[in-house]
């Protein structure tokens, strides 16, 4: 397989990007081309890492994990209530991730296509920003079916690569009445059931590419995107209290043309 250093720079950009507003999927697809690191192998690394980064939220969420195996009377986000209101954020993007995948794997994986996603998702997180929202939840225990179901309806837009599963899911959440560092949390932990669906999908799906020799490789882009991640979620939730999306929408409208001269042209 490639480097060790290609295995530790996209599980670094792996993991500072999963769960920042800025679209992973679109970063790793750009620092793999110019890695010359691209190719089915390429796609299932990608995905295979994500697996790191979803441990990170597992370590840090443990609590909220811990307390859906084992209910909580102080905690309404707990027990059959929680894993019900995350199976309702998981089924539409499920759903037509399913119906779709073939499409988007074939079409939506290129710079291009990365370039427009990342602007019109810029966009609309300027005009979300720039709308007043009535609060109606604050905090996990707040959560209600109806904001987990439509939360997963818009977490249907990050099936477009350049899009960010994070961004699609704290917008839906704010438009939907949750405050911005609830929508972040929730987009954290609501993260986890789906990631694993989908990465064990691709994996199942590829394992045959894999061989005993790989292992190194991909030890690496885990521990990498893990460490990485643990450092970007906390400092994101240091910060979402304080600093709205415009400043990653504004550095996702400077990444798009970079994408298009070097990328495309």
């Amino acid at each position: 397989m490639d480097s060790i250093w290609s295995a530790v720079i996209l599980s670094i950009v792996e993991g500072l990007t999963e769960f920042l507003p800025v679209s992973s999927t679109g970063h790793l697809i750009i620092t793999g081309d110019l890695l010359n690191f691209t190719g089915e192998k390429a796609s299932v690394f990608s995905v295979f890492i994500q697996l790191g980064a979803i441990l990170a939220v597992v370590v840090l969420y443990w609590q909220r994990f811990w307390g859906l195996l084992r209910p909580r009377a102080d905690q309404k986000f707990s027990g059959l209530r929680g894993i019900w209101l995350l199976v309702l954020t998981c089924i539409p993007a499920c759903v037509l991730g399913l119906l779709c995948h073939d499409f988007i794997k074939a079409h939506l994986f290129t710079p291009a296509t990365v370039a427009v996603a990342l602007v019109v998702g810029a966009i609309m997180m300027i005009v979300v920003e720039r709308r007043s929202f009535v609060v109606t939840s604050v905090t996990l225990d707040d959560m209600t079916p109806r904001l987990a179901l439509g939360i997963g309806c818009f977490q249907c837009l990050s099936l477009w690569p350049g899009f960010s599963r994070s961004a699609s899911t704290i917008m839906g959440g704010m438009i939907l009445g949750a405050g911005r560092k609830l929508a972040a949390e929730y987009s954290f932990v609501a993260a986890v059931p789906i990631m694993i669906a989908a990465t064990g999908y691709d994996m199942l799906k590829s394992i045959s590419l894999f061989t005993a020799a790989d292992i190194p490789f991909l030890a690496v882009g885990f521990i990498g995107s893990f460490i990485s991640a643990l450092v970007a979620i906390k400092a994101f939730i240091a910060l979402v209290g304080r600093v709205s999306l415009v400043p990653f929408a504004v550095y996702r409208l400077i990444l798009a043309p970079l994408v298009f001269y070097f990328m495309v042209y």
